[in-house]
């Protein structure tokens, strides 16, 4: 397998590297580090040019415009020519049988598009981030007549599949694109098995604790969740008595948002801990100092948080703080120890707190293995086997033709 990406340093300069996860990757894939050049994750202010120091508006447009003229998408378009001739080299010195395209960023489905035009290896778009709907508002973002929006048509009607997180997402685009609808399937994200950790012992006395393991976006409720968890407090002693912590980056980029600014100065007074990212290596064990878990995250029906699968790995009773009609409470809602608050409010969140307390307070070993047992269908190799496995069994008995491509 060979994985094309960019160098280290781009992430480092901008989301930030888990040094535990890349510690995690097979050694036999090869990963091939594409350059990439984007003024949006220049970082160092002696890298700028005179007119982005001194116009920064007027640098902004016209960086833009640069970055689109290969692709159009901001930050990442120009990284398309780079792309391009890397896909189509690694092909010509070892032929590829399948490419398989995952965005955001979109410009990640060039490879798949050039192999496939130009050499017929067939391409799997995966959608990890849907291109033209917003999952919050559910607006269309990408406009039909745009170049945006003929790239997406053109990638979508060459593609031999596209993959969607969730059945709401794959639904919106069978609507745009009822020709190729045939070709949508949903592969959920998952949670990798190797995670899963032993029982918690608490030792006696000691009271419940509450975890939130996530990015803490500008979309996370957290004035919602703050004043349910105070108020649950104050109906509850068992609650009272517990402790939230919170661990995850502050946004993607580490500057905490509006939400969390306002709601820290409550955090003490209530028995709230904001402790910062855990690496994934980090995460087993971090998993296994809470005795219940907490989800939230923004309102949209075509929303399934990534820890959805994760968190439902544990085991652990999870309070969902999060708009009903989220994708999410379809996936939990058969999960032993769910509980989803029925709106937005103070009073209902506070009742779910309360409710996920008792059942934390009880949970036993056997009801934990019950909730593993149903959380297994999410596991990523439960998700992505059918698909692999279809793809192999295709590709096998596929000749190669005189190109050295199937």
């Amino acid at each position: 397998m060979t994985v094309l990406t960019v160098p280290r340093e781009v992430f480092e300069m901008s989301t930030g590297v888990d040094l535990t996860l890349e510690a995690r990757v097979d050694p036999s894939i090869r990963i091939v580090r594409i350059p990439f050049h984007s003024g949006a994750f220049t970082n160092d202010l002696r890298d700028w040019s005179w007119l982005r120091a001194h116009a920064p508006e007027v640098w902004n447009v016209l960086q833009a415009r640069r970055e689109q003229r290969s692709f159009p998408e901001r930050a990442y378009g120009g990284w398309r020519p780079a792309l391009e001739e890397a896909a189509v080299r690694i092909h010509r010195d070892h032929p590829v049988d399948l490419t398989i395209g995952t965005a955001n960023p979109n410009v990640d489905f060039v490879p798949g598009y050039i192999l496939s035009t130009e050499f017929g290896v067939p391409a799997v778009m995966d959608h990890r981030d849907a291109w033209s709907v917003d999952i919050y508002s559910g607006r269309r973002t990408v406009d039909p007549g745009s170049r945006a929006g003929a790239w997406e048509r053109k990638l979508i009607g060459d593609a031999a599949e596209v993959w969607f997180v969730n059945q709401p997402i794959r639904d919106w685009y069978a609507q745009q694109y009822p020709d190729a609808a045939a070709r949508f399937l949903v592969v959920e994200n998952g949670y990798d098995e190797e995670l899963v950790f032993p029982p918690r012992s608490r030792p006696d006395g000691e009271g419940l604790t509450f975890g939130y393991i996530g990015t803490i976006s500008a979309a996370v409720p957290m004035q919602e969740l703050v004043s349910g968890w105070a108020l649950a407090r104050r109906r509850s002693a068992l609650v009272r008595a517990a402790r939230m912590d919170l661990y995850g980056y502050l946004n993607h980029l580490g500057v905490p948002g509006a939400n969390m600014v306002r709601s820290m100065d409550e955090f003490a007074e209530n028995g709230i801990r904001y402790l910062g990212p855990v690496g994934r290596g980090e995460i087993a064990r971090t998993y296994a100092t809470f005795d219940a878990l907490v989800l939230t995250f923004g309102a949209g029906r075509f929303i399934t948080g990534g820890k959805v699968y994760e968190y439902a790995s544990t085991g652990l009773p999870i309070i969902s703080v999060h708009d009903p009609e989220n994708e999410t409470s379809r996936t939990l809602a058969e999960y032993p120890g769910w509980r989803g608050v029925s709106a937005m409010t103070a009073e209902a969140i506070a009742d779910a707190f309360i409710a996920t307390a008792e059942d934390a307070q009880k949970r036993s070993e056997a009801d934990q293995r019950d909730a593993r047992a149903f959380a297994a269908r999410y596991s990523r190799t439960a998700q992505l086997a059918p698909r692999i496995q279809s793809w192999t069994s295709r590709v096998n008995t596929q000749p190669r033709d005189a190109r050295g491509t199937r």
